[in-house]
């Protein structure tokens, strides 16, 4: 369970057992929730250029279980049920209860996974335990908590969208504007068409090669109000909060925010988002639920946080993830039987993750931000949040009322 304020979440299940479960805590009663939304997440992190066999057998479909009375959420823990369908086929190597017949072990570890230090953790000579749960596929239990998050942030005017920037070598140009429209009909959620096509080129390359290729994508929440998080505390500081559930994806090696990286370049002058009056700014004649400021920023290389707070502005993560440590041409190993050398386990997996990686980021970044909104605005029901909400966007300061 990620340590969290208000919105709360676990999972647990195998990647070739019975299915996944996911519990959700703290969501405000009268949210409408359907199965139909969550399962459009779960059919988004299924879909991908570069992904295996696997996405074949699988037709991700939730099941609420608990916490929904006729479309709405009632305040109460929200439990999801994932059926695995490659279950059928794993009944005997997943078996719950003792098995008669000595089952084979994996003892050839992958470089890269987590096999190795999992097994000498927990004092095992079989990998398959460490495997199953360390295994991605746990995500898509991430990715349906994601999407109760998501719904209620929409509440708020706030949408979150991912692209792929890179795919091994072929990269976005910086300065590309996104049509999230041609984002989600992308096979590799490119908005270059033209980039799109080598970076699909690329991981034929790899597949024929038996390899696999890494890359990044971009996070981007739109429409988050100024003050989610605070400076006060280490662990209330919205960055260091988006940066522990974004590393928490398997595979991601890196988290930056805003300009991250790039910044440690430059000079101050040439780093910080100038602070400037808005003409377009929303008069008190506006509704209340305004979303623009009196002032603006003339860049925004923060990435919409400052200090630990939202800030206004667009919130822009970046995430680097490496290539996928199960290969069908496999790295050198030792076998932990007899201290051979051999090569390393193969087990059925993707080429390249970027798309479903994107998909999986949004979710996270959408359970820290409702976290952020709960934390803020508070409220046991949807109208309460709202009316909070609303009456705090009432007392943002304006000199130009």
């Amino acid at each position: 369970m990620m340590i969290m304020g208000q919105f709360r979440f676990t999972t647990a299940g195998e990647s070739h057992g019975k299915g996944l479960v996911t519990i959700v805590e703290g969501m405000v009663a009268g949210l409408p929730m359907k199965a139909e939304y969550i399962n459009k997440e779960l059919e988004r992190r299924q879909a991908g250029y570069g992904r295996g066999l696997r996405m074949k057998i699988e037709k991700d479909k939730a099941e609420i279980i608990s916490g929904v009375r006729c479309g709405l959420t009632m305040g109460s823990p929200i439990a999801l049920l994932i059926p695995n369908l490659d279950w059928q086929n794993c009944q005997e190597i997943m078996s719950v209860t003792p098995v008669e017949k000595e089952l084979e072990s994996i003892t050839q570890p992958r470089p890269g996974h987590a096999d190795l230090a999992g097994v000498t953790k927990y004092n095992l000579k079989d990998i398959r335990p460490i495997m199953e749960r360390a295994s991605a596929r746990e995500t898509a239990a991430r990715v349906a908590a994601g999407a109760i998050a998501k719904s209620f942030l929409q509440k708020f005017g706030i949408v979150i969208h991912s692209h792929t920037l890179a795919i091994g070598e072929h990269c976005l140009e910086n300065d590309k504007t996104i049509d999230w429209e041609q984002v989600e009909t992308s096979p590799v959620h490119c908005a270059d068409v033209g980039v799109g096509r080598r970076m699909m080129a690329a991981i034929d390359k790899a597949k024929a090669d038996g390899d696999t290729l890494g890359g990044v994508f971009e996070l981007v929440a739109i429409g988050a109000p100024v003050g989610l998080g605070s400076h006060v505390s280490w662990d209330r500081r919205l960055d260091s909060r988006i940066a522990q559930a974004i590393m928490s994806i398997n595979a991601i090696k890196g988290v930056e925010i805003g300009h991250g990286f790039a910044l440690a370049k430059l000079k101050g002058s040439q780093v910080h988002d100038i602070i400037e009056p808005n003409p377009s700014f929303a008069t008190a004649e506006n509704e209340v639920t305004k979303k623009s400021l009196p002032w603006r920023r003339a860049t925004n290389r923060a990435g919409g946080i400052e200090g630990g707070m939202s800030n206004g502005e667009e919130i822009i993560i970046r995430a680097a993830v490496k290539p996928i440590a199960t290969l069908t041409n496999p790295l050198p190993s030792l076998d932990l039987s007899n201290g051979e050398v051999v090569t390393a386990h193969h087990e059925r997996s993707d080429v390249c993750v970027l798309p479903a990686a994107g998909v999986i980021g949004e979710a996270m970044l959408a359970i820290v931000l409702a976290d952020a909104c709960l934390e803020k605005f508070g409220g046991d029901s949807l109208n309460e949040t709202i009316s909070n909400h609303n009456n705090y966007l009432r007392h943002i300061p304006s000199w130009q009322k």
